[in-house]
């Protein structure tokens, strides 16, 4: 009796274990399909290099952000492709998660497909895909990558997903240079963005020190509460820089919704790897 309880347990663990694998496996393929279609449609031509010229009609700070990057000199990012490790919470007295994504931009249209996995539990995993494609925003979660338990779509996601694009041109900082983005002088230490593409507008102020590094971005950001949108304040605290590929970026980012109630802190980024200009997803 005992031998036949342990067989049928063992049988369980392994559908379990296999459900997760090849549900995780084909959301994966499906999404990463996804994003190979949109650097066909990439600008192929060779990208012109990013001259002192080009940021003289910037403000200050993001004049001296920019030297700071070392992105003068370089050629101009089209697309990326980048790695991200960390860990995710949904709630402030939830345990934090560890996530691992991929993510790629197509930067002439401010498009990306991000793609991650959250391990929830030993055997469960949560899978994600959030996008900003044809200007139209769309985060995706799947249970063990086949059961949709989010499908977020509408105004307030387009807004979202804009600002994310925004903010994460400071992975690829020769993207403030695009027209789709116009600055607004503050003051010595901060400047305000607007990024506007395709009917959509999203802004946030960036906050500079001394050496040129950006160190916050904040913003208001819509959260969702109880099934509605609301109007909230947002933060990107960066906690550390690294170079790749000659750049100078945040490789360590903290995301914060700044709440009436505190501070809620809900992911913790660590970018592992950025490669620019490449077609191929990994």
């Amino acid at each position: 009796m005992m031998k036949s309880v342990l067989i049928v347990l063992g049988v369980i663990v392994v559908l379990l274990v296999s459900t997760t694998v090849l549900g995780g496996v084909a959301f994966t393929k499906r999404t990463r399909n996804e994003a190979k279609e949109l650097f066909k449609e990439s600008d192929m031509t060779k990208p012109k290099v990013i001259t002192e010229e080009d940021i003289q009609d910037l403000p200050e700070p993001v004049q001296r952000y920019l030297r700071y990057t070392q992105i003068i000199g370089k050629e101009e990012i089209n697309t990326v492709r980048l790695k991200q490790g960390g860990y995710f919470r949904m709630k402030e007295d939830q345990k934090w998660m560890p996530i691992t994504a991929e993510q790629y931009f197509r930067v002439d249209s401010t498009e990306f497909i991000w793609i991650a996995k959250v391990r929830a539990a030993p055997l469960l995993s949560i899978h994600a895909k959030d996008e900003f494609v044809e200007g139209k925003g769309n985060l995706v979660v799947k249970l063990l990558g086949l059961i949709t338990v989010v499908d977020a779509k509408g105004n307030e996601v387009d807004h979202g997903e804009l600002l994310r694009f925004l903010a994460e041109c400071i992975w690829f900082p020769s993207a403030f240079l695009n027209d789709y983005i116009t600055w607004e002088s503050i003051d010595n230490t901060s400047a305000k963005a607007t990024i506007t593409y395709d009917g959509v507008s999203a802004s946030a102020v960036f906050h500079f020190n001394e050496k040129g590094e950006v160190t916050r971005i904040t913003a208001k950001r819509y959260m969702e509460v109880d099934g509605e949108f609301v109007l909230e304040d947002w933060e990107g605290q960066i906690v550390e820089y690294k170079v790749f590929n000659g750049v100078v970026v945040p490789n360590r980012v903290n995301i914060i919704w700044k709440l009436k109630t505190g501070d809620f802190c809900y992911d913790q980024i660590e970018i592992v790897d950025i490669e620019y200009n490449a077609l191929s997803t990994y």
